[in-house]
């Protein structure tokens, strides 16, 4: 894993969050983004090399509204940038992790992603990026 890409954040509201955020970490929100597939809104700050991704549900299925709706605003994942998506997911998968997707899907921010499990890594998320060349 290269370094930390980003951490991601669920909010109930964008619109909330974002004056927020811009205050927080004095700096404005670079981009805003829809992922259909994911039924979520993005929001993205940059501080220094890593990146802060607020995620708002579009549908009561997503996983973000199932998260908020079970513990609230908060800290959802980290996400690690890796060189080759494919062989990362290989070796954590080698390694005992389990990975919430068996073949990476497109996220936000140009990039592809996988997940996995939380039970396998403490309780924390744990998203792996790899930007889409």
């Amino acid at each position: 894993m290269l370094r930390v890409e980003h951490i991601g954040i669920a909010v109930n509201a964008l619109s909330d969050s974002i004056p927020l955020f811009e205050k927080l970490l004095n700096t404005p929100c670079y981009k805003q983004e829809e992922v259909s597939s994911e039924q979520v809104q993005t929001a993205f700050f940059k501080q220094g090399e890593t990146k802060i991704e607020l995620l708002e549900a579009t549908g009561p299925e997503s996983a973000i509204a199932k998260f908020l709706e079970k513990k609230g605003e908060g800290m959802h994942h980290i996400a690690f940038e890796v060189d080759n998506i494919y062989e990362e997911m290989e070796r954590l998968q080698q390694e005992g992790f389990v990975l919430l997707q068996q073949t990476p899907k497109k996220g936000a921010d140009n990039k592809l992603i996988c997940f996995l499990h939380p039970k396998h890594s403490k309780g924390v998320l744990i998203e792996i990026c790899q930007e889409i060349k």
